[in-house]
């Protein structure tokens, strides 16, 4: 079934987006990614040793003709820093796609709705393709689109809670209402049904890192992961049955001789 992500001028046979971080070795990110199926990966800037190439780097682990490039802007608390950050990304040849964070609280990290608008806009205008990480606001997505975002991609619960989805209203009514751009989950995945779920209420997508970085065995995860959100957007596609109060027989007994 040819079923493409399509964002901006790019299209991607995999739903799930996989993140580099927190794994215990390189080579282990690595096999996840494999084991993920996953197109894209998100890299933070920041933990890229950009000033000397020729030491080992996490992006030597990333096979590009198979993987596409997605920068981010992760620990960046001011538009300005987001910003800075990255044209930084495409100075040095990363990518002109930048997966836009401005960070507004260290504790929750919450994203700053304001300055994550302010830098949209400025980023937009110099010719990136930008897929802001927002809260689960409609007002504010609509904001984001306005602006240029290529994907608005609301927090399911807090960065590396694992706490699954917790505001499904929200997320519905942004599905309702949002159809412009490609809607992606990220962050607070933590196990392959709050994947399932996301895709079931008929996301785009779905970003995530820690739920396969920190599980016990990663690479089992990783694989779990792909078949949730491959079985999360069939049964979307599909279309579920009904909801009724009560029993519906399996096998009706009209027609049954008696």
């Amino acid at each position: 079934m040819s079923d493409l992500l399509r964002i901006a001028d790019r299209e991607f046979h995999s739903r799930l987006i996989v993140g580099t971080g927190k794994y215990r070795s390189f080579q282990e990110m690595a096999r996840c990614h494999a084991a993920s199926g996953t197109g894209m990966v998100t890299v933070a800037v920041r933990r890229v040793n950009l000033a000397d190439r020729s030491k080992e780097s996490l992006l030597d682990y990333i096979d590009r003709s198979q993987i596409f490039l997605l920068p981010n802007t992760a620990g960046c608390y001011t538009a300005d820093d987001a910003i800075r950050t990255a044209r930084l990304a495409l100075e040095v040849g990363l990518s002109n796609w930048i997966k836009l964070e401005v960070i507004g609280d260290e504790r929750t990290l919450f994203p700053d709705n304001e300055g994550l608008l302010e830098a949209t806009r400025v980023l937009v205008k110099e010719g990136f393709v930008v897929l802001p990480y927002t809260t689960d606001d409609l007002i504010n997505a609509r904001k984001l689109i306005d602006a240029g975002a290529a994907a608005v991609m609301p927090l399911a619960a807090p960065i590396g809670s694992g706490l699954g989805i917790q505001n499904v209203t929200n997320l519905r009514i942004l599905r309702e209402r949002v159809t412009e751009v490609p809607l992606i989950v990220d962050a607070g995945v933590g196990i392959a049904s709050d994947a399932a779920i996301a895709m079931e209420l008929g996301f785009d997508g779905v970003l995530m890192n820690t739920a396969i970085a920190a599980a016990e065995d990663s690479e089992k995860m990783a694989l779990a992961m792909k078949y949730a959100v491959e079985a999360g957007r069939l049964a979307y596609l599909a279309g579920r049955m009904e909801k009724k109060l009560y029993a519906s027989a399996s096998s009706p007994v009209a027609g049954i001789i008696r």
